[in-house]
């Protein structure tokens, strides 16, 4: 009897050592924000407003944590109400349709120092892709309040035709209105569970 419960102790502390610490995503100091090049000659910027994220990370220096995140479509914004229409409708995101975009990690690992790489599958539209982010973890404090917190820096380019955001047209000189490329920044910081 005492060697089952002993076994039954060392696999519960086992199973808590690998589950790891959950920090979750502090948005009120976060943002996520993408720039797209408009007419071949300058670039529009973009945020979405609601999101949310939970990191598991079996470390402290969070290599091969576990990463979840959603973006609500509709909270896009870039300071056009009429933009921001024709984004969320057919021609883009059809976010009646597809209310989120998610992200699942697959990798998280330290390239070195504060650079890491970071791979996963992102779904937009109920189409998922696989895509790489440059991270640089920028550090972890205490806040004046007591709590944990951790930053991160997170840079990646996707092709939006690739995710079915296909709307398109033209110029006279033959680039796209709307480039297809769209480059993606997320500075995120975490709060430990």
């Amino acid at each position: 009897m005492k060697k089952i419960i002993l076994s039954a102790s060392v696999f519960i502390m086992s199973a808590a050592a690998f589950a790891g610490t959950t920090w979750s995503v502090d948005n009120s100091h976060s943002n996520v924000k993408f720039s797209i090049t408009h007419l071949v000659v300058s670039e529009v910027e973009g945020s979405f407003k609601t999101y949310g994220g939970k990191v598991i990370a079996p470390s402290d220096d969070f290599q091969n944590a576990d990463i979840q995140f959603t973006v609500d479509v509709a909270s896009i914004n870039t300071d056009d109400a009429n933009r921001d229409g024709h984004l969320k409708g057919e021609d883009f995101f059809n976010a009646e349709k597809y209310p989120k975009m998610t992200f699942k990690s697959t990798s998280f690992k330290k390239v070195n120092g504060k650079n890491y790489v970071l791979e996963g599958d992102l779904t937009v539209r109920d189409i998922t892709k696989r895509v790489k982010f440059d991270v640089v973890h920028t550090g972890v404090v205490k806040d004046p309040y007591g709590n944990t917190k951790a930053g991160f820096k997170a840079k990646t380019q996707i092709k939006r035709f690739d995710y079915g955001l296909k709307w398109s047209a033209a110029v006279e000189t033959g680039g796209l209105v709307v480039s297809n490329e769209v480059d993606i920044t997320l500075n995120i910081e975490l709060k430990k569970d």
